[in-house]
């Protein structure tokens, strides 16, 4: 039995956990199962912001969370503002640098529980729980079901069994969310629901504006940078937009999600935001299939050879009754031999060099060389003769001393 800690009052304290949905959705082709990164006001358990991420969640994903959070624009709001603290549990994302800077710039107290303690933060977990109760298990694709985990081992394609799309997903967790704001009564809140119990807390809430907010929730590139006829050249690739026009010469600033680089937010050198930027000259969604087809295919080939080189490795010996060498199983004839001998030499890179072609300089003579090393070595170019002083050439009209003429 754990205590209870004393009433608070909205925005004093928040909590904040990843929870992997168990189901499966289609991301672009593939099953894969999502995770949701949320907040939640411990005092009126109103959810204040969330983001889903379809892969493994990161610095990115509490970040967008964070900023919906905090921003009670539409469409997000109307609860949020910027509480006083937030309750980590150790988790290496919440406490990036990324992450401990936003809130940081904003005043927020980060208090990072100890590890294996969920009654800490309870009203997440219990957050956590309930999602899985009502939510989760009512959507197709669940995995957590007596079929789910034999659903799960057939195939990691999208036509292997019937799944919502991560669009679709995303938008059945945002209904969610908004009807256990506005609809849900929790018996800690005597019928009350969370939104009704955050509206009617006078406590003042403190706002941070939404283009301010880019300041704190994107990480900055650490260095100026300079507008060109063709945008913003950031990581070795450009970054253009339509509101750049007519700013060629102006310096700014660029700051950006981790891990999204298909777009990014540009600043002027006051931190001031002045919009987003997207990757000029983005391959099209078929060169992108096309390129994950290709990589896959090697992945294939590589995964091949390794197995190859592994039963290679472990082969295995005939047994005898009899005094006689060892013999392997496993034969192979010696054109297969030559074909992956000479597979080996191309893909070789060391090889494909050919150093010989352009052999090393002599050493100095005073240098103690191995003769090994040095027959390895070019000889010295030949050294050109001198050419003749121009005094000693003959007057014209003579003859060189000697010549018969």
């Amino acid at each position: 039995m754990f205590g209870n800690r004393p009433a608070s009052w909205r925005n004093y304290a928040w909590e904040t956990d990843h929870v992997q949905a168990p189901l499966l959705v289609d991301a672009d082709g593939d099953l894969v199962r999502p995770w949701i990164t949320w907040f939640i006001d411990t005092a009126t358990k109103v959810i204040t912001g969330t983001a889903v991420t379809p892969g493994h969640p990161s610095r990115a994903s509490v970040l967008a969370a964070l900023r919906a959070a905090v921003v009670r624009d539409e469409p997000y709001g109307p609860a949020g503002g910027v509480p006083e603290l937030v309750r980590v549990d150790r988790g290496k994302d919440f406490l990036s640098a990324a992450v401990t800077t936003a809130l940081g710039a904003m005043g927020v107290t980060v208090k990072d529980l100890p590890a294996y303690s969920p009654h800490l933060k309870g009203t997440v977990e219990s957050l956590n729980r309930a999602a899985d109760r009502m939510l989760f298990a009512a959507l197709p694709g669940y995995t957590a079901g007596p079929t789910g985990p034999r659903s799960e081992r057939r195939g990691r394609t999208a036509g292997a069994v019937s799944a919502l799309s991560f669009q679709d997903f995303t938008a059945e967790v945002l209904a969610w969310m908004n009807w256990w704001n506005t609809a849900h009564r929790p018996k800690a809140l005597s019928g009350r629901t969370p939104l009704e119990a955050w509206q009617a807390d006078p406590t003042p809430v403190t706002d941070i504006p939404a283009a301010d907010l880019w300041a704190f929730t994107l990480k900055d590139d650490g260095r100026p940078r300079k507008l060109t006829s063709h945008g913003v050249s950031w990581r070795g690739r450009t970054y253009t937009a339509a509101w750049m026009t007519g700013q060629a010469g102006r310096k700014v600033r660029v700051r950006y999600m981790p891990h999204h680089d298909h777009e990014i937010e540009v600043c002027d050198a006051r931190s001031r935001h002045l919009g987003p930027a997207h990757l000029a000259d983005a391959a099209t969604p078929e060169q992108l299939q096309a390129l994950r087809e290709a990589r896959a295919e090697r992945a294939r080939r590589l995964r091949a050879d390794a197995k190859a080189a592994e039963r290679l490795r472990r082969q295995r010996f005939a047994p005898t009754t009899s005094a006689e060498p060892a013999q392997r199983l496993g034969a192979v004839t010696a054109a297969q031999a030559d074909r992956e001998l000479a597979a080996a030499d191309y893909t070789d890179v060391a090889r494909l060099a050919l150093p010989d072609l352009i052999p090393p300089a002599p050493p100095p003579a005073h240098w103690r060389t191995p003769p090994a090393l040095a027959a390895g070595t070019a000889s010295p170019p030949p050294v050109p003769a001198p050419a003749e002083p121009a005094d000693t050439l003959p007057e014209p009209g003579t003859h060189p001393a000697g010549d018969a003429s």
